[in-house]
């Protein structure tokens, strides 16, 4: 995941700002955006981890297998979810391609991780497919549409639709980021 150092650390920001917002979005009065939040703050902080420049420092391959382990387990918790929710079934892909680049990472062989071949072609490949039609999707919703009448009141930061939607956009792109240097 470790790409040119400027891009990489701001990778790094923009990931760890997602992850702090979507804690912020925890405390929100309804459960299913708690939980929604919950699991998005895993992905930002860990993508912003993942993206930390080689230069700084270079993760030991068991740092790579817990990732792997991590995610793999969130995967496990967003398949269970799926079954009630289809905006899980995107978490599971998310968490899915986490686990895939951490397993990547740590078989790469030593020195050679972050410049490619980390990981399968296809499996990469269709990947970034789905961020980038999942980037163009959620950029296109945030374009405002003229409503005949306001919404309900929105009650604080952690219940801002428009915010949430943004934070997902920024994990896609940061997402096609990472894949592409997988």
């Amino acid at each position: 995941m470790h790409g040119p150092g400027s891009a990489a650390w701001l990778l790094v920001a923009l990931c760890a700002a997602t992850g702090a917002y979507c804690l912020l979005r925890m405390r929100s009065g309804v459960e299913e955006q708690r939980r929604t939040a919950g699991s998005e703050a895993l992905m930002g902080f860990g993508m912003a981890l993942m993206a930390i420049p080689a230069t700084v420092i270079t993760p030991p391959r068991t740092a790579w297998a817990l990732y792997a382990v991590v995610f793999g387990a969130a995967a496990l918790r967003a398949l269970w979810a799926s079954r009630s929710s289809a905006h899980h079934v995107h978490h599971l892909v998310g968490t899915f391609a986490m686990a895939y680049m951490a397993v990547g990472m740590a078989a790469a062989p030593s020195g050679h991780a972050g410049h490619g071949g980390a990981g399968a072609p296809l499996v990469t490949g269709l990947l970034l497919l789905y961020f980038a039609g999942y980037v163009l999707w959620s950029g296109a919703r945030l374009v405002p549409v003229a409503t005949a009448g306001g919404g309900p009141p929105v009650s604080g930061w952690g219940d801002r639709p428009e915010l949430a939607r943004a934070c997902r956009l920024s994990m896609g792109i940061g997402m096609v980021a990472m894949l592409l240097t997988v």
